[in-house]
């Protein structure tokens, strides 16, 4: 009981970091929303536990002391940055309409873009201190393209250029389609950080670390600041359950698989990704996304995308929801080095 005592005092991602002393936690949403999630979260939380959380959130976001938080970076994304504006709704309305004032020339998607930049840079702000406290180790926002320009190499390469001249600490996530790929490639040479996402099979992985050593051996040639450079590629563990394939894969040899088998299979997709990236020596980090509640094993609730990934250098993308459920799980949670 003693054990389980003291475990309990550590957040449940305090003793997942503690599995391997180079992966990352990232908050999964805007920055912005940061606040009020902890506010609405502890306001939940039962009345004799509503310390200790607090606590623990405390531990997550310090921006008075950097080097002690545990949450690194942020990932986000247009849906991410979108609730970031429904939160202070009447602000951005004046916002926009301001815009409009400044450039009457402007059209709906100009503005909408114009305001993404500006709710990514106000979240970039707010991880700069641990940013420039880990010496841009650390302290990183992810930010997605437009999805609607996937196969537009001069608009990826352009809209991810404007997102990294934004603020220092911002990544541009492109996707990798064949045109991302190639824009992946010569943004790493100008210094650019990247994260490639929508990749789902071992190939588009391979092509991605391909396309980051093509272009970091251009960027070193031609004496690239590479001081502020980060590459991320992102593994969607659940999209690889939800796609479809494992049944269609299952069905074709005859057995329908169980909801703690697709676990099992979407992460043995990630470990196996992760161990493809180290033999290509890619000088990045995997992020697990779209993170998954359960199974249910012998009537208790699990989080295996978190507990058996436990112990790889890889960066976890945990939204609130799942923060409030590892929180509610916390002393049933195991965590062990891989």
């Amino acid at each position: 009981m003693l054990g389980k005592s003291v475990m309990t005092k550590r957040s449940p991602f305090e003793r997942l970091a503690a599995t391997h002393p180079e992966c990352e936690i990232w908050w999964d949403a805007s920055p912005l929303v940061f606040e009020n999630w902890s506010k609405q979260a502890l306001a939940e939380e039962q009345p004799a536990r509503r310390d200790l959380i607090e606590t623990w959130h405390d531990r997550y976001y310090r921006p008075a002391e950097p080097g002690k938080q545990l949450f690194r970076g942020a990932n986000t994304d247009l849906s991410r940055s979108w609730a970031a504006v429904q939160e202070e709704g009447w602000f951005w309305r004046e916002w926009a309409f301001e815009w409009k004032r400044r450039d009457p020339r402007a059209n709906a998607h100009g503005i909408w873009w114009r305001m993404y930049l500006e709710v990514l840079r106000r979240g970039a702000e707010k991880y700069l201190g641990a940013f420039h406290h880990s010496d841009c180790r650390f302290g990183y926002l992810s930010a997605q393209v437009d999805p609607h320009d996937g196969g537009n190499q001069r608009a990826l390469e352009r809209q991810a250029a404007e997102i990294a001249s934004t603020a220092s600490n911002l990544i541009a996530a492109v996707p990798a389609t064949a045109q991302g790929l190639r824009a992946i490639s010569l943004l790493t040479a100008r210094g650019i950080s990247t994260n490639a996402i929508l990749c789902f099979t071992m190939r588009q992985f391979a092509a991605v670390a391909d396309a980051v050593e093509e272009g970091l051996e251009k960027a070193r040639s031609r004496r690239v600041d590479l001081s502020t450079w980060r590459s991320v590629v992102t593994a969607s563990v659940s999209d690889y359950e939800e796609q479809g394939e494992f049944e269609k894969e299952g069905a074709r040899i005859g057995i329908r698989l169980t909801e703690a088998e697709r676990r099992w299979a979407s992460i043995a997709v990630v470990k196996r990704a992760v161990r493809l990236l180290r033999e290509r020596n890619f000088p990045g980090k995997l992020m697990v996304s779209s993170i998954r509640s359960g199974p249910v094993v012998e009537g208790r609730k699990r989080l295996w995308h978190l507990e058996k990934i436990a112990g790889a250098d890889v960066i976890y993308a945990c939204p609130g929801w799942l923060v409030q459920e590892a929180h509610a799980l916390a002393e049933e949670l195991e965590f062990a080095p891989a």
